[in-house]
């Protein structure tokens, strides 16, 4: 009989003595008659019995198909009742099938089924006993056991790996009953080839890991939460009957004035506990996290190795047996081995449909998941409870985000506006629309450009000054000061979520869990041990031996295996191939996206002269603007697929680092994500604000790319509406590409195929396919959660564009807040509805990212200075107004910031095929830098107005540098990182809690001394009536029992 035809009940202790006495054997088909089935039988009994009887785990019975075990007329009610569905009663497999014991995991393994086999799996309901006994003596053996298959079919052999899977699963989960956890198998599935191991805690496990893991959990004890007085708390009721429209209908986002106080849970003080319903007391969020921290450390050590016959199985046997001897399989390990092809808590039931039951995954739907109440506050403490709280504070942080971006786009609009209303009176783009002045400039490339009028960029110069106007300055000090109150205002909502879910004074408790090795750091660990063990015993073979005790002998051994196993980790010299391969890996990538920008700007070179040898006058006319968009959306396609391809490079990166934890994979792995990203999303970005038009050259003397290809250069209006073109299309296409399309997109498409191969496997029957699946299979089919890494990732990158270059494009924030808005609801809804449910995981902040916000701030005031001091005209500007203005206005800007040039001074091959192309012969041309006219002594020289300039800008970055950090650390130093109220009700609850045990040691002490002075009062009359012998003293007083001890 094969490992697909097994089904498994479920025993409760009660009914254990009677399936054991039937002879079955856990997690295996009962053995057949005989002195060998009965000594399994009996190491069976003898590896549960170091438990209580009370505390025994559930045993595990394999039920053969009902047409084979050859039922007698009197079983006719038997089949009755199996033939009912049972569905309803185990509520669509969220509980066991009993009804009563919740499914707080499920592990999902593949298995093989017998081609053209007779038999048909079923679930076995409880009680039956008579049955479990004869599928005892007629159940066939697993694969892998010795004994007779079913009588005339002999069973096909099963593939070595398959069986070695298989006897690992059946040890693992023996262990997980040793530990305590129940275990009920479903391999009658509607999903073809694949099983499920159904998990539940009792209640005697989750307290002892409650206690393990120092929960902490409300207490009887109420307190109430100091409200605020005066005028506070008349401005708090306003402001609450305000916003009530915006509230979402969840119980748990109402204002509480009274709270539980809250305790590590400890079986020695369950009285503080409010233990009235059991059922109720540890969530569902709880029961999966312990469970999972039980699944993580329960191990198998052993497996099935000598099976097959020949030379090369006996040597895979032999390594399996050699790297196995000290192996410890997790669940980690197991999923990784592809022994479970999935773990995953499971989700309160459904979320949508008219007969569905109440639950909180239905309750998130509606007020959070639905794009309908994008109005609306998220119901956070509720996404805590359902997810986690590392979930639930990313959604936490998203919102204060999206909060914070509404005052920034509401002055960036004001900016905007503003740079609107005052385009008519700005003298520089007007002096430059104006064609009475005929300023005649150099051309643009070589040979095939022809002289232009400056007249031709009034466009250009009128929409520049919409993101290039005194009040851009005080916007990017404004965005400053925001990125600094923007962290301290998180900080403090952090402290509050803090408070609200018990999490205050968290992270010491967390560090051991924390600091669990990885599987792939274990197992790294053993290959170092084992080639430490063989170089060893290689070199025990080459020295001669020397007579000594074999005492002694065995004890050096002894200790030599301890050493091996516990003291061997892995050095910097181990991990230095893979040093150096993220060294060289991570400055390739950079290089290949150096080179990629690269490649746009020949592209834009290329194309500009390509498309001046058009005859169409439009075509001409719009070179800058049709050049510089199509390379935009070249880099973003470019900057989508590289980010895609870091993504897989940084993990792959990070895996053959062999980080010793999760805690530290996660941050090495940020790192490079981050920083690969980075580079890769903004050095475009980068290019156009600090290099293009910096190192052209001059007319008669360009820099050229490859001797061939002539630096680009900025329009006369500076290459800051050039950078807010690239600015806004990278941002813009990466939320709407990226962010949304793929969210949306490809989780349908995923969905979409699954439904046709479902279809294509069950045409016929496939409505009633879907209807009648169980839960734990409706969410195998959901996506395998993959992390919060993306979600940030995508949040920082956005932070990024509205930080670091707001300066050059004021309604970043603007477009970032309605991209949250979506984005919210969407990651809302991706969670409710097409991820499996993720294990809660306790934290009390935002970890790594954290810091990289606080970089990303820091970085955005030093980039914001250079932008506006090199990057816009503000500082030409000024120095123009302040130092050579004849009149004190900006009349003859324009001409200053220009330079002459001679056409006769062109170099051979480079002037223009059409001189005559304006209508008249050009003698001296113009072009944009601070240059010594051709008449000079020094023709084209750098002049000193260049230097005025450049001393002036760089006395800009200084001072606007410092300031803005100033202003930053002060506000940063300000406001508290915890709020008033906050460290008055942790103070508060301190005392309670002190308080409490205070009572309580009172109480005890009484309830002693009443006790002895009882004692003390009856021995009295016995010393006053007749003299008699010393009594031996009382016995210590039982608490349990008050007369004493029995």
């Amino acid at each position: 009989m094969l490992e697909g035809d097994i089904g498994l009940e479920a025993v409760t202790p009660k009914e254990a003595p009677a399936a054991e006495a039937a002879g079955a054997v856990d997690g295996e088909g009962a053995p057949p008659g005989g002195p060998g089935a009965q000594a399994a039988a009996m190491r069976v009994n003898e590896k549960y019995s170091t438990l209580p009887a009370e505390d025994r785990s559930v045993h595990i019975i394999n039920i053969c198909a009902i047409e084979d075990i050859g039922y007698l007329p009197s079983e006719g009610t038997l089949l009755n009742s199996l033939s009912v569905d049972p569905d309803a009663e185990c509520k669509f497999g969220l509980y066991f099938r009993d009804g009563k014991r919740k499914v707080d995991y499920v592990l999902v393994y593949h298995h093989k089924r017998a081609s053209g086999g007779r038999t048909l799996a079923r679930r076995a309901q409880h009680g039956d006993a008579g049955l479990a006994a004869r599928s005892a003596r007629q159940d066939q053996p697993l694969p892998g056991k010795a004994g007779p298959v079913g009588a005339g079919e002999p069973e096909p052999p099963l593939d070595y790996h398959e069986d070695d899977k298989r006897f690992r699963r059946e040890e693992y989960e023996g262990n997980l009953v040793e530990a305590g956890l129940e275990l009920e198998r479903d391999e009658d599935t509607k999903i073809h080839g694949v099983g499920f191991v159904k998990i539940h805690a009792p209640w005697n496990v989750l307290c002892r890991e409650a206690e393990f893991l120092k929960l902490k959990m409300p207490t009887k004890k109420l307190y109430h939460i100091s409200e605020t007085r005066g005028l506070l708390k008349k401005i708090n009721s306003v402001l609450q009957k305000i916003t009530d429209p915006i509230q979402p209908k969840v119980a748990e986002h109402r204002p509480q004035t009274t709270k539980r106080l809250s305790y590590p849970f400890s079986r020695e003080k369950q009285h503080l506990f409010d233990l009235s319903d059991k059922d109720s007391f540890f969530d569902s969020k709880t029961r999966s996290t312990i469970v999972y921290e039980i699944l993580k450390r329960t191990t198998c050590t052993k497996a099935k190795y000598s099976m097959g016959q020949g030379e090369g199985r006996k040597k895979d046997s032999a390594l399996l047996n050699k790297r196995r001897k000290c192996d410890r399989y997790g669940i980690t390990s197991l999923l990784a081995n592809g022994v479970y092809s999935a773990a995953y808590p499971l989700h309160d039931g459904d979320y949508e449909g008219d007969n569905v039951e109440f639950n909180d995954r239905k309750l998130l739907y509606e007020e959070w998941a639905s794009y309908g109440v994008f109005y609306k506050y998220q119901p956070i403490d509720l996404v805590r409870k359902y997810f986690g709280e590392k979930i639930g504070l990313y959604f936490a942080w998203l919102g204060v985000y999206t909060q914070m971006l509404i005052p920034a786009s509401v002055v960036g609009i004001i900016v905007f506006l503003y740079g609107w209303a005052t385009v008519d009176d700005n003298i520089p783009s007007m002096e430059m629309c104006d064609q009475r002045h005929n300023i005649t400039m150099c051309p643009l490339c070589d040979k095939t450009c022809s002289y232009w009028k400056m007249s031709s960029a009034c466009a250009t110069a009128r929409a520049s000054h919409l993101f290039d106007n005194p009040a851009t300055v005080f916007f990017s000090i404004f965005m400053a000061l925001w990125a600094a109150t923007f962290m301290e205002h998180w900080k403090r909502k952090q402290m509050r979520l803090n408070y609200r879910w018990d999490l205050t004074g968290f992270e010491e408790e967390e560090e051991a869990v924390k600091d669990h090795p990885r599987a792939e750091y274990e197992a790294r660990v053993l290959e170092k041990s084992l080639r430490k063990e063989s170089k060893n015993k290689e070199k025990r073979r080459h020295l001669p031996e020397e007579p000594t005790n074999k005492w002694r002998q065995r004890v050096k051994t002894a200790m030599a295996g301890v050493k091996l196993t516990d003291k061997v980790k892995l050095t910097w010299r181990d991990r230095f191939p893979a040093y150096f391969t993220n060294l060289v890996s991570i400055i390739f990538m950079i290089a290949v996206t150096f080179a990629i920008v690269l490649g746009v700007i020949i592209y834009r070179i290329s194309t500009a002269a390509a498309l001046a040898m058009n005859s169409s006058p439009s075509v001409r006319s719009n070179i800058r603007v049709t050049v510089t968009a199509t390379a935009v959306i070249i880099n973003l396609v470019v900057i989508i697929l590289l980010d895609e391809v870091y993504g897989c490079i940084a993990r792959w990166l990070t895996k053959i680092e062999v980080p010793k934890t999760e805690k530290s994979f996660e941050e090495r792995l940020i790192f490079k994500a981050f920083l690969l990203k980075f580079v890769n999303s903004y050095t475009p970005i980068f290019y156009v604000a600090f290099f293009k038009g910096r190192f052209v050259g001059r007319p008669g003397d360009y820099v050229y790319i490859f001797r061939s290809f002539r630096m680009e250069e900025c329009a006369p209006g500076g290459c800051l509406m050039e950078l807010c073109i690239q600015l806004s299309i990278i941002m813009l296409g990466k939320q709407l590409i990226q962010n949304n399309l793929f969210e949306i997109g490809i989780p349908k498409m995923k969905k979409f195929i699954r439904y046709l191969r479902l279809k294509r496997q069950s045409p016929a029957d496939h409505d009633e396919h879907v209807k009648k699946k169980q839960r734990y299979e409706v969410d195998y089919t959901l996506e395998p959660f993959a992390g919060l890494t993306p979600e940030y990732m995508e949040m920082i990158i956005q932070f990024g564009f509205v930080t670091l270059f707001v300066a050059s494009f004021p309604l970043a924030p603007l477009f970032a807040l309605l991209n949250n808005i979506i984005e919210i609801r969407l990651d809302a809804k991706k969670f409710v509805t097409e991820l499996r449910r993720p294990v809660a995981v306790r934290a009390k902040d935002i970890g790594i990212w954290y810091n990289i916000l606080r970089g990303v701030g820091k970085l955005a005031v030093i980039i914001n200075a250079f932008v506006i001091s090199f990057t816009s005209d503000f500082i030409p500007r000024l120095v123009y107004l302040y130092m050579y203005s004849e009149t004190g206005t900006m009349h003859g800007f324009v001409n200053h910031t220009l330079s002459s040039f001679n056409v006769s001074d062109f170099q051979n091959g480079t002037a223009p095929s059409d001189p005559l192309d304006l209508g008249y012969e050009v003698q001296i041309c113009r072009y944009k830098d601070y240059r010594e006219p051709p008449w000079s002594e020094h023709k084209y020289d750098i002049s000193k107005d260049f230097w005025a300039v450049l001393a002036a800008r760089l006395a800009f970055v200084i001072v606007f540098q410092n300031l803005v950090m100033f202003m930053s650390d002060f506000v940063d130093w300000v406001i508290p990182d915890i709020p008033k109220d906050i460290s008055q009700q942790i103070h508060k609850e301190k005392v309670l809690m002190v308080e409490l045990f205070m009572r309580e040691e009172q109480g005890k002490q009484q309830l002693l001394d009443t006790w002895m002075e009882k004692d003390r009062k009856k021995a009295e009359p016995c010393n006053n009536h007749s003299p008699a012998p010393a009594a031996p003293p009382p016995p210590p007083a039982d608490p349990d029992f008050p007369g004493g001890s029995l």
